[in-house]
């Protein structure tokens, strides 16, 4: 293991973080708030990363796959201790409240510890938003782009941070693949920030929210979520990014580049399509049936809201009919498409599991058949990749059950605990019972939140991660 390596990137981390807190330092000075919290954040953030970055030098520039999986987990811890420090400073949020609403921004979960967000600074908002926009695309990856890792390192360490159970190179060079990524994920958050302000939101509330959706997070400057703008047409801007956040973003660049078939064609970009559409039409036709306004739109938000993992909210869906609920927890689970900002199991995962289904029905119905071999977009899936997402999925629930377990044996109900469990690790934000789309989570333990803060970490980077690192066989040479 390559650990003089690591700490030189986790140094470079640091620097970088501390760099960015001139944007909530330029808000405190624009809006006469204290310009301490993010100033001694990024102090700190020097003090720390500065002697490592420049003492360090490591001989051998190569990383080796067990270095991505160590730097990308400890890259995430790091940016949540770091991110904590504005609000635990500012004397907003308790230490563990403050790691917790950090690992909620840095893993674009959007479940927040904060009991007012309307009175709280607003630099410490924006900062907030910030920490979702980052993570969205990847911490790791940004670090990528400035300092790139050629050959099979980078690559190594694009595969560890990229969602999804096969990452999709844009170009031959990593570096080249972050560039563009960053490219059109600033080019997308950019064009929202036009339009909410177009809509009727200031510059203020349209930044952070172009912040927040674009990288599927969910956290808003108001209590009321989007619900409190009282606008049909933010909420249709919204919905849009929502959609383009949750879409692969290779896909993306195809559509950029003028590939438009290519996109058309793509088997998970049609199954997310149908699955919105499905969602949409079963729901609004629940709201319809009891008399809710607006039944489409209010349906289409929420639902596009939950498979993206986005977690905004317009209306309080924990009084929807039973069958409405039924929809929006499963959205829940499956999430976005892989190499998205989404969270949840991926809908490649769910597309190959459906393939693979098919195989073994066919070899179970024909005696002595050989079943068909598991392919996908015209392409045979390798053994390993099959048997690794049915382990995804077992490590997955097994993440889920653990989680509810810890939250109720704290004394919440079956739903808090279930839904709690299930937010954190696939970084959706609102659940139901005592964490609906209008609640928060301030109510819980210490060691509840603490619990739920590794649930979305080891959701974030998508279990295996983080759970390879306590195995034995990782740390042997």
């Amino acid at each position: 293991m390559n650990a003089l390596l690591v700490a030189s990137f986790l140094g470079w981390l640091l620097i970088a973080l501390s760099a960015v807190q001139l944007v909530p330092i330029g808000a405190a000075l624009l809006y006469g708030e204290p310009v301490l919290p993010y100033l001694a954040t990024a102090v700190a953030g020097l003090v720390c990363g500065l002697p490592i970055a420049i003492g360090v030098r490591p001989a051998d520039l190569q990383m080796q796959i067990r270095d991505g999986f160590l730097v990308v987990t400890l890259a995430w811890l790091l940016a949540s201790i770091f991110g904590a420090l504005p609000f635990a400073i500012s004397g907003t949020l308790g230490p563990v409240d403050a790691l917790f609403e950090s690992v909620s921004g840095f893993t674009t979960t959007g479940s927040t510890a904060m009991t007012s967000i309307a009175t709280a600074p607003r630099a410490l908002l924006l900062w907030r938003s910030l920490t979702q926009w980052l993570g969205g695309i990847g911490i790791i990856l940004f670090a990528v782009a400035l300092m790139p890792l050629l050959g099979v390192g980078g690559m190594r360490l694009f595969k560890a941070e990229v969602p999804g159970p096969i990452a999709d190179k844009l170009t031959p060079r990593i570096a080249d693949t972050a560039r563009r990524l960053w490219f059109i994920y600033v080019g997308f958050t950019g064009l929202e920030w036009i339009l909410l302000i177009v809509a009727g939101m200031s510059p203020y509330d349209g930044l952070c929210h172009a912040l927040t959706t674009m990288s599927t997070g969910g956290f808003s400057t108001l209590d009321g979520s989007i619900g409190g703008f009282e606008s049909p047409l933010i909420e249709w801007i919204i919905i849009v990014f929502m959609a383009l956040g949750g879409v692969n973003f290779v896909l993306h660049y195809r559509l950029l580049t003028g590939k438009f078939g290519a996109v058309l064609v793509d088997a998970e970009f049609r199954y997310y399509v149908i699955l919105i559409s499905a969602a949409t039409a079963i729901v609004a036709w629940t709201l319809f049936q009891v008399g809710t306004a607006d039944s489409v739109r209010t349906a289409m938000f929420s639902v596009v809201s939950l498979v993206t993992t986005t977690g905004y909210a317009t209306a309080d869906f924990e009084g929807w009919p039973s069958l409405a609920l039924l929809v929006l927890m499963q959205l829940m689970i499956l999430g976005g498409m892989a190499g998205s900002t989404s969270g949840g199991v991926k809908s490649l995962r769910v597309l190959i599991g459906f393939v693979t289904l098919a195989s073994v029905f066919s070899r179970l119905g024909h005696r002595g058949a050989v079943g068909r071999p598991v392919s996908y977009a015209g392409r045979r899936v390798p053994e390993e990749v099959v048997s690794g997402i049915w382990a995804f999925m077992v490590a997955y629930l097994l993440t889920v059950v653990v989680c509810a377990l810890v939250v109720a044996a704290s004394g919440y109900d079956i739903v808090t605990a279930f839904t709690a469990a299930l937010t954190s690790v696939g970084n959706v934000g609102p659940g139901l019972g005592e964490i609906g789309p209008f609640d928060n989570f301030a109510h819980f333990p210490s060691p509840v939140k603490l619990a739920l803060c590794g649930s979305m970490i080891a959701g974030r980077l998508e279990l295996f991660t983080v759970l390879i690192l306590f195995h034995r066989d990782f740390w042997r040479r």
